[in-house]
């Protein structure tokens, strides 16, 4: 192998040094690339080779500007050398021999040709023992015409996807895998993993038709003696013929594995040999028919009436013989009667009608096309007729069993001859399965295996037509040639011997089953190795020199299962439908590939086109049906288990294959075709922003805020995770990739369907206002920010801190937004727990669009809140009818179709309470002092802790427990009448002037206080006493949220004021609408 030298100018001694170096390097790629173990590997030569380019000391001037990038991007000289030098081992016998000969330093490059790669693989795969075991048969059952139609479906569904495959195989190199590794990387890992196990148990069941068909050729035409179960009563030839293949069957998989495992590299050389038997065979075919035209064989055949007789039991036809002139019975006489005497009780069928003889095999020139035309399917165990000999019928309760008659053994139609045809078509996988082998796989792989199928088919048809013209129909329908002899019927035809086919047909399935051994379990170790089906990675092991033993055995064992079923017209429909499905996903790669006009797409077969694959694809699935449907069924239930399964446990790979690309094109099509803009209501529901605040090591602080939006969400409409780093995005790459693997790994776990979506701004107030700006894309945006409170806000420097919150609260409304904010999210439950008990309770205070009533619906959706009740109140101010309110309530309710309980709380207005203005005055002094001193650090935190002792001393003086218990609302009464409404109105009207004098003396300086901030703390109190007073236990309480005021002075009350709002309440969801109706009581 050639080593790759950068020309640059360099010292001699360096130059060497480095020269060997990089020889070294080169060995050990080479030496990387040729450890046999079959893997299909992604990484081309010339990506990810830093390794091997960091050995290149570029200690010349001429490329000085490039110098920083060497260590990743490779010099073009090198890249070339290198592509140039590319090779790729196949699987199985390449790695096997070169364990065997370690010492050689050097690996030959891939030196087949289209004629030895493709071409003769495909034609022994595709010619089998279909051709020679049954094609006579279907011929006679179907007729010319309808064989034909058969045999030209089969041929064109292959031939469209030879189409298929030589575009895929040709667009860029096909590492050994052949179709496994197309599929794969052409549909991703799902379909690759699923069609591939089918494609496996396809090749699997295919060595057991050929094993079967061994035995059979075997059993019934080279040695019928060698039977181990022997047919004693009349009627169970066929029982007697099944338990013999299962028993040979069984000896023969052993002796086959055995072979495969001690020595492949023979079963490989024996291949040639094995494909000279088949041309060999079918030249005897075309020979015999050639000389039927002037001398046809002699192969009579008895009939005795219109019916075949099988001649194992007798050798004269005739019913007497003349012998000195005396008449004498013949064994045929004394099979239908009951002695051999003249005078016998002989069957009423024997009786009537005639003995005739005619020749099986009349000649080419003969005209029995004409009489072959036309089908002739029949039921089970009825009887091989001659359409057009004369019969006289026999009485019906004449008894057959036991006569020597050729009956049929399975019932036919034309579905399930396509069904036992189409395997003799399969095999055209052959050459790209070899594509490691080849000299120039681009260009012979559509060559070799279109014109191996051109050949195939032509052999198929012309056998079709040949077959109707030279051989009686009664012989074309009698599928075991019991009519001439016991002989193979297409033998009779075959020139100079029958044995010529018998034994060319014996060794042809035999190396066919042998390579069918051979090759499944290097296609499962493929599988298992790619890593995308968990439970078969054990096959991907094997020997040292890296055959799979395990996989042997495995495929040994399903081989088994179709050696029980024991008939080859059982077994050929089944892998029928795992051959049709792989070719299936091969044409709908294609499509897809086309359709998407993906970049990479650049095929060097250029005759391809979506329609043709389509075409092929929806033939392909018309076949699967045509042939069983059931079959079909339990097939795609197979692949669409494996799909499931590879998709919720496999690996995740990333091959750029065609449906990941299908999926981005249907996204793109599918956000063009949404509405840039609010979604009608009925279509509503929140998509969601959630914004997660990070720690110093990239960790999420607040967990529970995921699993609550999983509970929300319950994986339906869009989720974007978002946070913020502070910073600079290029010192902070490094931890922002830090930061979205933990959270994409936090969402794994809490179940957040969604996106991940990290920000590095200057500061945090910045990102998160790019955030709300900027995240989501066309109609997918997020229409709700989902934020934890911050609890401690009053820590300065807390990075979250309340001006942040302020801000981004005005700019969720600014942006029309609705906004969530958790309060106390820790004690929020995870979606392990279960509450079995308890309520929801919603404080509708003020209508911003409904959200409030729509949020608990959801969440109940969960299977946390599934059993928690929801309980609605609403509080009615002095002027407000409360009966009514809580009618028209439950109403409406009743017409939006919730379930909930409806409490209308009455709230009065009576005098602000001592307590009030302390907190008031507290909220101002702090404000103040905060703003006018420029106090250190340590001198915040003192002030913030006498703050809160003084908070603390106010709670437990006496005066203010008294204030406390006024400001919760002792005169709540259900309903206002007009006389209660006026005595209380001009009660507190007199009492207020009096009633502030009297507090003002208390206290001389709140009589400075802010009146707008007293009324708002004096809210904010009562509120927070109903509201406890009414929910304390429940489960979740969600609260209209106040909006922020509209002069930023007064932020930091804004938050004193929800602080004192929600205070004693364990888990508060504070809910700010964006001021559009997201729920409706029409439908």
């Amino acid at each position: 192998m050639p080593t790759s030298f950068t020309v640059v100018p360099v010292e001699a001694q360096g130059g060497e040094r480095d020269g060997q170096q990089r020889e070294e390097e080169d060995e050990g790629d080479e030496r990387d690339r040729g450890t046999g173990d079959g893997t299909a590997r992604e990484s081309s030569p010339f990506i990810n080779r830093a390794e091997f380019d960091r050995g290149n000391v570029y200690e010349g001037k001429n490329m000085a500007l490039f110098e920083e990038e060497m260590d990743s991007n490779p010099m073009v000289s090198s890249l070339l050398n290198k592509l140039a030098n590319y090779t790729n081992l196949t699987q199985g016998v390449v790695e096997h021999e070169a364990d065997e000969d370690s010492k050689r330093k050097e690996v030959k490059g891939p030196q087949m040709g289209t004629f030895i790669g493709v071409y003769l693989p495909c034609l022994q795969n595709i010619l089998g023992v279909i051709l020679f075991l049954r094609l006579t048969w279907i011929v006679g059952t179907a007729g010319v015409l309808q064989s034909f139609i058969i045999v030209f479906i089969c041929c064109a569904c292959t031939m469209l996807t030879a189409i298929s495959m030589s575009a895929i195989a040709t667009n860029g190199v096909v590492p050994a895998g052949g179709s496994y590794y197309m599929i794969s990387r052409s549909l991703g890992p799902e379909f690759g993993g699923a069609v591939g196990l089918c494609f496996y148990l396809g090749t699997t069941f295919a060595g057991a038709m050929y094993i079967l068909g061994t035995i059979e050729i075997l059993l019934t035409y080279i040695s019928p003696s060698a039977a181990i179960f022997k047919v004693e009563d009349v009627g169970e030839e066929t029982e007697a013929m099944l338990n013999n293949m299962r028993v040979y069957g069984t000896c023969i998989i052993i002796l086959m594995a055995v072979v495969v495992f001690v020595g492949v590299k023979y079963v490989n050389k024996l291949a040639l040999v094995f494909l000279a038997c088949v041309i060999l065979s079918i030249i005897a075919i075309y020979a015999g028919a050639i000389k039927t035209a002037f001398d046809p064989p002699d192969f009579p055949i008895c009939l005795l009436g219109n019916r075949t007789l099988s001649k194992r039991s007798f050798d004269v036809c005739a019913k007497f013989t003349e012998s000195n002139n005396k008449t004498k019975t013949t064994p045929l006489w004394r099979l239908f009667c009951d002695s051999s005497l003249l005078n016998a009780t002989c069957d009423d069928y024997f009786s009537l009608n005639n003995v005739t003889e005619i020749q099986g095999i009349p000649g080419i020139m003969s005209g029995v096309l004409t009489d072959n035309l036309w089908s002739a399917y029949s039921e089970k165990g009825s009887i091989v007729e001659k359409k057009d000999q004369p019969s006289v019928a026999g009485s019906e309760e004449s008894k057959m069993g036991g006569l020597p008659y050729v009956f049929t053994d399975i019932m036919t139609y034309f579905t399930m001859l396509v069904g036992i045809y189409f395997p003799s078509v399969t095999g055209i996988m052959a050459g790209s399965n070899r594509s490691g082998d080849l000299k120039d796989a681009q260009k012979s792989i559509p060559t070799g295996t279109i014109l191996a199928i051109s050949t195939t088919s032509f052999i198929y048809l012309s056998c079709i037509v040949l077959f109707g013209a030279c051989i009686e129909g009664v012989i074309l329908r009698d599928k075991f040639g019991e009519a001439v002899n016991g002989n193979l019927v297409v033998g009779t035809l075959a020139w100079p011997s029958p044995w010529v086919i018998v034994i060319g047909s014996f060794f042809s399935t035999c190396g066919a089953g042998l390579q069918s051994l051979t090759g499944a379990p290097r296609l499962l170790q493929a599988i298992a190795r790619d890593g995308i089906v968990p439970f078969i990675q054990i096959f991907g092991h094997g020997k040292a020199n890296g055959e799979p033993t395990w996989a042997l055995l495995l495929t040994a064992g399903i081989c088994e299962i179709g050696i029980l079923i024991a008939s080859l017209d059982s077994v050929a429909p089944i892998l029928s439908m795992f051959f049709l499905m792989c070719y299936m996903f091969v044409n709908l790669a294609c499509a897809v590939q086309t359709l998407l006009r993906t970049p990479n797409w650049r095929p060097r077969f250029k005759y391809y086109h979506w329609t043709l694959s389509f075409l092929g694809m929806s033939l392909c699935l018309a076949l699967m049906f045509i042939c069983s449907w059931y079959y079909a069924l339990i097939a795609m239930l197979i692949a669409g288990c494996i799909y499931k399964y590879i998709e919720y446990r496999g690996a995740e790979k990333e091959w750029g294959d065609g449906i990941r690309g299908l999926s981005l094109n249907a996204a793109r099509y599918a956000l063009l075709r949404v509405e840039d803009g609010p979604p009608h209501t009925k279509n509503w529901r929140p998509q969601l922003l959630v914004l997660l605040n990070l720690d110093n090591e990239q960790l999420v602080k607040h967990p529970r805020l995921l699993s609550f939006t999983s509970q929300l969400k319950a994986g339906k409409g869009l989720t974007i995770v978002g946070s913020v780093l502070q910073g600079i995005y290029l010192d902070k790459c490094t931890e922002t990739q830090k930061a979205e693997e933990n959270v994409k790994a936090l969402m794994g776990v809490e179940k957040t369907k969604g996106f991940c979506q990290i920000v590095v701004s200057p500061s945090f107030r910045d990102g998160i206002s790019y955030l709300i700006q900027s995240a989501g894309l066309g109609g997918m945006k997020h229409n709700t920010v989902l934020m934890a409170w911050p609890q401690s806000w009053k820590q300065t420097e807390n990075r979250f801190s309340w001006k942040n919150f302020v801000d981004t609260v005005r700019e969720t409304t600014a942006a029309q937004q609705a906004l969530l904010v958790a309060k106390n999210i820790d004690l929020f439950p995870t979606n392990q727990e279960r509450f079995t008990e308890g309520n929801i309770d919603v404080w509708w205070i003020v209508h911003d669009g409904g959200m409030l009533m729509l949020l608990p619906f959801l969440l109940r959706q969960h299977k946390v809140w599934r059993k928690c009740k929801m309980r609605i109140f609403t509080v009615a101010q002095m002027d407000d009818n409360s009966i009514q309110m809580k009618k028209d309530l439950q109403m409406f309710l009743y017409h939006l179709r919730l379930n909930a309980q409806v409490e209308v709380v009455e709230m009065f207005e009576n005098d602000i309470s001592a307590f009030t203005y302390e907190k008031t005055l507290m909220m101002e002094q702090r404000s103040q002092m905060l703003k006018q001193m420029q106090l250190s650090k340590n001198e915040r935190e003192r002030e913030a802790q006498l703050i809160h002792d003084r908070n603390t001393a106010s709670h437990s003086a006496p005066a203010v427990e008294a204030s406390v218990a006024a400001a919760v609302p002792e005169k709540v009464q259900m309903t206002w009448t007009k006389e209660k409404f006026v005595a209380e109105k001009h009660k507190n009207k007199d009492s207020n002037v009096s009633g502030f004098k009297d507090i003002f003396n208390m206290k001389p300086e709140w009589g400075n206080l802010n009146q707008s901030n007293v009324r708002r703390m004096h809210t904010a109190v009562k509120l927070n006493g109903v509201v406890l007073n009414k929910s304390q236990h429940a489960q979740l309480v969600l609260l209209n949220m106040p909006g922020p005021p509209k002069n930023r002075k007064g932020d930091e009350n804004y938050m004193e004021f929800l602080e004192v709002l929600t205070e004693g309440l364990d888990r508060v969801l504070l809910v700010r609408g964006s001021g559009r109706e997201v729920i409706t009581i029409y439908s």
